[in-house]
């Protein structure tokens, strides 16, 4: 069995020398240096914890940043989730040749992802005279420059990201085309109606796709960047409202050349998504129903 397995080791090899040169040493070199003073000229040197101490002790903007992430991934996630699935739900119902049309149109968004020139547009149409506040302002609806006020900057990020809806809203659609008619049918028999249905059949039967875009989803929102470094100018302004984790990073890295800091960062944001990613598996025990699940419901 060995002598007919090494041609599987030779085609994986290529992979395994990937994985430990881009990934594994390259992790590893970063958690050496979340323990040193580094500044990308200079030898690194040992400090031990005093990086990590700075961070929950010294640096204010530190703290601001985990708010305005955090305020970000619980906003942003359902808004997201919550567009994917309606949009689904419609193109599920849609009948005919335009079905494919429009789901290549609302997933076009997506397509384009989290590109410069995106949130260069996104920027523009938020700003003072963009389109944004002037249609609102023409409804009655007094707003400043999105982009330039501290209260509604952040908002601008969170429609970015929630208009982005195409790749959740894809799985769902597949999700929702793998139920059984006979269940829907059969609820509609015993009297079920609409949101009886959605509630009775599609979310327990659709709930191991709802999990699955839920996990994804987060972790892409506590790594968001490219848009709130464009629609910021890079500074995470105004008044640090959009100023992310991983733009701060950046900062203190390429910005303060202190690398061994903004290593230092990584490491936590890792293990919070780590921590984040485990407590959605361990709530799934409770909400996520599997088909042995669903025949005991």
């Amino acid at each position: 069995m060995r002598q007919r397995a090494w041609p599987a080791y030779v085609f994986l090899l290529p992979w395994l020398l990937g994985a430990v040169t881009l990934t594994l040493l390259p992790m590893a070199a970063s958690l050496y240096l979340s323990f040193t003073d580094y500044n990308l000229f200079e030898t690194p040197r040992w400090v031990g914890l005093d990086n990590y101490a700075e961070l929950f002790t010294q640096d204010d903007r530190y703290r601001t940043a985990v708010g305005v992430t955090l305020k970000y991934v619980l906003v942003s996630v359902p808004l997201k989730l919550l567009l994917a699935f309606a949009a689904a739900l419609l193109l599920n119902s849609l009948r005919g040749r335009g079905k494919a049309f429009y789901r290549s149109a609302f997933y076009a968004p997506s397509l384009l992802g989290a590109s410069v020139g995106l949130a260069l547009a996104w920027r523009s149409l938020f700003d003072r005279g963009g389109a944004v506040p002037s249609v609102l302002g023409q409804l009655g609806i007094s707003t400043p420059s999105w982009v330039d006020d501290p209260d509604w900057a952040l908002w601008a990020v969170v429609l970015l990201s929630a208009w982005q809806f195409g790749a959740p809203m894809v799985i769902f659609l597949a999700g929702l085309q793998q139920i059984p008619p006979d269940l829907l049918d059969a609820a509609a028999v015993d009297g079920a109606g609409w949101w009886r249905r959605l509630i009775s059949v599609v979310f327990p039967v659709l709930s191991p796709v709802i999990f699955f875009n839920l996990v994804l989803e987060a972790i892409h929102a506590f790594q968001a960047f490219t848009s709130a470094f464009i629609i910021s100018s890079g500074r995470g302004g105004p008044a640090d409202a959009t100023l992310f984790y991983t733009l701060y990073l950046y900062e203190r890295g390429f910005g303060d050349f202190r690398m061994g800091y903004a290593a230092a960062m990584a490491w936590i944001l890792l293990l919070v998504i780590a921590l984040v990613t485990a407590l959605l598996f361990r709530s799934a025990r409770r909400w996520v129903f599997y088909g042995d699940d669903l025949a005991t419901r």
